[in-house]
C-alpha cells in the first residue's frame, strides 16, 4: 500500500499505525518527528504532479483542510482519494477507523481504543464556562458553528460564544470579542501561534488559556491525551 496524506493529524495516525505505508505528506505534516517521506506542498496548495509521481494507491484528504479543485484534479488523473469529514469527536473516531482500515491496518490500534475511552468519560468541570476561541489575528477570527474544536471544548464544559454564528470561522473585531465578556479566552498555538507575549495582551482583565493546538484541533493519537491536557490548561486559566 502506497499512501499520500494531505492532513497532518491523519498523517500522524497512519505513520504510527501502518509503518511504511506513507510515501508522501504535506509540508505541515510535522508528526511523527523525523517522518521521511516526499513532501508534496501545503494542505491548500498541494503539488498534484508530485503526488501523482508517487503512484499512490490512496490519497487521504479532508473536506475542510483541502480544496475540492485539487482533489478533483487528482481523481481526474486516476488517483483514488478518500475524503474525511470531521466536525465532532465521535465522527473523528469513526473516520480514523475508516482511514486506517483503508490504509491496510490489520487491526484497530490500541491508541484509538484509548482515545475512545478517554472521550467516553472526559474530565467534568464543576460548572460550565463560556469562551471565545481566536484562531487567527490580523484579522481576528474565532471558532464559529459546527467545528471539531468547538465540539472538543463543549465536551469539556466550555461553551464558546460564537457557536451559533452563521460562519464556521467568522471574522470578529477584537473590541467585540472583549465586550462579549467570556469566562475565558482560549488561545491555541495553531493555526495562528498565540503565545504568552502574543494574544493575551489583547484581552486585559480576562483569563486566557494558552493551549496546545494539537490537542484542540488534531484528530489522531493525540485524542487519547487531549481531554486531560486541555482540562488542565483550562482549569489553570480559570482559577
Amino acid at each position: 500500500m502506497r499512501v499520500v496524506c494531505l492532513v497532518p493529524s491523519l498523517t500522524e495516525a497512519v505513520a504510527r499505525t501502518v509503518p511504511g505505508a506513507l510515501v508522501g505528506a504535506t509540508d505541515w505534516c510535522t508528526r511523527p518527528a523525523g517522518l521521511d517521506v516526499l513532501r508534496v506542498g501545503g494542505t491548500k496548495n498541494p503539488k498534484t504532479d508530485r503526488i501523482l509521481s508517487l503512484a499512490p494507491d490512496l490519497v487521504i484528504a479532508n473536506e475542510e483542510e483541502n480544496r475540492a479543485p485539487d482533489l478533483d484534479a487528482l481523481r481526474a488523473a486516476g488517483a483514488e482519494v478518500l475524503v474525511t469529514e470531521v466536525r465532532t469527536v465521535p465522527q473523528a473516531l469513526t473516520e480514523l477507523d475508516r482511514v486506517l482500515t483503508a490504509c491496510g491496518s490489520p487491526a484497530r490500534p490500541r491508541w484509538l481504543d484509548e482515545a475512545e475511552e478517554a472521550w467516553a468519560h472526559p474530565p467534568s468541570p464543576a460548572r460550565r464556562t463560556t469562551a471565545v476561541v481566536p484562531v487567527w489575528r490580523r484579522p481576528w477570527m474565532v471558532l464559529g458553528r459546527d467545528t471539531f474544536a468547538g465540539d472538543v471544548l463543549a465536551r469539556l464544559g466550555i461553551d464558546h460564544l460564537y457557536a451559533g454564528h452563521a460562519e464556521r470561522y467568522p471574522k470578529v473585531p477584537v473590541d467585540e470579542l472583549r465586550a462579549a465578556r467570556p469566562d475565558v479566552v482560549v488561545l491555541p498555538d495553531e493555526p495562528y501561534r498565540f503565545t504568552a507575549d502574543d494574544g493575551p495582551e489583547a484581552f486585559p482583565g480576562l483569563p486566557c488559556a494558552l493551549v496546545d493546538g494539537r490537542y484542540l484541533t488534531w484528530y489522531g493519537p493525540s485524542l487519547a491525551e487531549a481531554p486531560r491536557a486541555l482540562a488542565a490548561a483550562l482549569r489553570a486559566a480559570c482559577r
